[in-house]
């Protein structure tokens, strides 16, 4: 299944719903990372919660999650965009856990019970939005379900899911964020939280085949889910040898110099996908000259 996300409507508008099948996008990310399986796990969620509440935003409109917790896999920042594309990194790829006493990956474990969950967005106005919370759970659907209902003031229910198979591989990867609008009906808020304690976990059920938007109508009912959009999502990363250069020329004349003269040139890695970009002596004389300009103009 290729990876995808739908945004459905449900019970007359009152409640919004979005599921997504991310597989190869926590894949991508496992890869370039070399991610072991409790970083690969915290990362995956915290990728696909992102993708989720970018869903909410409109096309080029984009947002960044960061994770800071006291756990052994260190600070997790993911970007994502309305258009379904995500890009993320975790401090320290390489923690991979005992299984939890659910026989589940160890992801509270390797995140930390405590610390700060932050969203910035960025919707293309003179200033960004951010909102904050406490890490409450360090399993990242909690987190992220407290984050709506404290910060967004939307109560919600948030499931991330990644299966990890046993060579370090990606098998499925998945969740579903459920909204409830105002106007909403208790019984059916009832019956929405009762097929949530019921239903399995998300990895689960991609792993037996089924769909983002099956999952939606296991868990909201099959007559009630009106699929609004279906969007295709990925791993995307937008950094360029031209966007280093320009870091490079921000570091200063003097900087650039001590590169030159001491290293015969330099390379930028890119955190969030590995990419590594490399520049010759001369590309850096080219970049301090530039900064001489700046700094005269």
């Amino acid at each position: 299944m290729n990876d995808y996300l739908v945004k459905a409507l449900c019970y007359q508008g009152s409640i919004r719903a979005y599921a997504v099948c991310a597989t190869d996008t926590v894949a991508e990310a496992q890869r370039r990372h070399d991610t072991w399986s409790s970083s690969t796990a915290a990362l995956g969620r915290t990728m696909i919660g992102a993708l989720l509440l970018g869903a909410t935003l409109k096309g080029e409109d984009k947002l960044t999650v960061k994770i800071q917790g006291n756990g052994p896999a260190g600070a997790i920042v993911v970007d994502s965009d309305g258009n379904g594309r995500t890009k993320g990194y975790i401090k320290n790829p390489h923690v991979s856990l005992k299984l939890n006493k659910n026989g589940k990956i160890d992801v509270r474990g390797a995140v930390g019970d405590q610390g700060i969950f932050t969203v910035i967005k960025d919707l293309g106005l003179k200033e960004t939005f951010s909102g904050q919370t406490p890490i409450v759970s360090g399993e990242i659907g909690e987190d992220f379900t407290y984050f709506m209902a404290v910060s967004e003031q939307i109560p919600s229910a948030v499931g991330l899911s990644v299966l990890v198979d046993t060579d370090e591989s990606v098998k499925v990867a998945g969740g579903f964020m459920i909204q409830v609008m105002p106007g909403a009906d208790e019984g059916t808020i009832d019956f929405i939280e009762k097929r949530l304690q019921e239903v399995p976990m998300i990895s689960q059920l991609l792993d037996q085949g089924e769909t983002p938007e099956q999952i939606l109508e296991r868990l909201l009912g099959e007559d009630e889910v009106e699929i609004l959009e279906k969007m295709p999502v990925q791993f995307q990363c937008n950094c360029s040898k031209e966007k280093f250069g320009t870091a490079i020329i921000a570091v200063g004349v003097d900087e650039i110099n001590a590169m030159i003269e001491e290293d015969h040139g330099a390379e930028a890695v890119c955190q969030f996908c590995g990419n590594k970009y490399q520049y010759s002596e001369a590309d850096l004389i080219e970049l301090r000259d530039e900064a001489i300009r700046n700094t005269n103009e």
